[in-house]
């Protein structure tokens, strides 16, 4: 059974537990039984708000947008603040209290399933419980998205639909993770901005990095870290891309695309395109596609 916060809910914030028929049915269930939430929830200015959980089953996830609070996990003393995501997953020993003078106010869901530990690689928390994202109204989304299914009767169907918002939620924080430092969403923005305006050319990591102003190894490490694709690999799905729209929209022979893309070799241009869309330019113009 998922131990949620005895904390009284007061009528501005909302505490959803699933009944335990339709978490046996959701441990089952084709759709469902890889990742599924046992509870959710939003408290708003959540005054004296605490728990202490020694024996946790389940993974408990909090985006907090206001206020603070205090933790112990595991023996380490942690402070979440507005714009944390913090992850607790099951077995790890836990208390917390909201600080008594500015309480937090958060975002919650308790869930399980056999793709949690890999979700918890994907999402960033291997070397700590807490995230820094700011303000994301993508997550928000995200999280009222499973309170949508509220006042639905414990609809079985409602409930299968929550599952798959769960996983949608978990799967866009790396995506919300890219947004966080605006110092380097800026430095990104230049690089990519640089990359569509010279699709017509060979652009080395040299001259990016010169734009970042950092060594090629340096910068390659850190682009990748932040994107999850090296710099010229991103750079040549740009310009594939760009050659998809033009097969689509233009009669332009692969040889007259591949010149206006920088390459004077259009059999060498055409392997890369391959490499990407796992079909050649002529069978990509040649594909229905409605």
């Amino acid at each position: 059974m998922t131990q949620t916060s005895q904390w009284p809910v007061p009528p501005d914030s909302i505490r959803y537990v699933v009944p335990a028929p339709i978490i046996r049915l959701m441990s089952t269930y084709p759709l469902t039984r890889d990742l599924f939430p046992l509870a959710f929830g939003h408290y708003r200015r959540a005054a004296g708000h605490h728990m202490h959980r020694e024996h946790h089953h389940d993974n408990l996830l909090i985006y907090c947008t206001e206020g603070k609070a205090f933790l112990n996990v595991e023996g380490e003393p942690l402070t979440v603040e507005a714009g944390d995501l913090l992850l607790l997953p099951a077995g790890a020993t836990h208390r917390y209290t909201a600080d008594p003078d500015n309480p937090w106010t958060i975002h919650w869901v308790h869930y399980t399933g056999p793709l949690t530990e890999d979700f918890r690689h994907y999402m960033g928390f291997d070397n700590t419980r807490i995230r820094h994202l700011g303000r994301q109204p993508r997550l928000l989304v995200d999280f009222n998205g499973l309170l949508s299914v509220r006042q639905t009767g414990f609809r079985t169907r409602g409930l299968i639909h929550a599952a798959n918002r769960l996983r949608q939620l978990l799967a866009a924080v790396p995506l919300n993770a890219d947004e966080t430092s605006h110092e380097r969403k800026t430095e990104l923005d230049t690089i990519h901005n640089y990359m569509r305006e010279h699709l017509d050319e060979r652009v080395s990591l040299e001259q990016l990095a010169d734009l970042a102003g950092l060594s090629p190894a340096h910068f390659a490490t850190r682009y990748r870290e932040q994107t999850g694709t090296p710099p010229i690999a991103h750079f040549l799905h740009l310009k594939v891309e760009r050659a998809c729209q033009m097969l689509d929209t233009t009669s332009l022979s692969f040889a007259d695309v591949s010149r206006r893309l920088g390459y004077d070799d259009a059999y060498y241009f055409s392997r890369l395109f391959k490499k990407v869309m796992g079909q050649s330019p002529t069978d990509y113009r040649h594909t229905s596609r409605h």
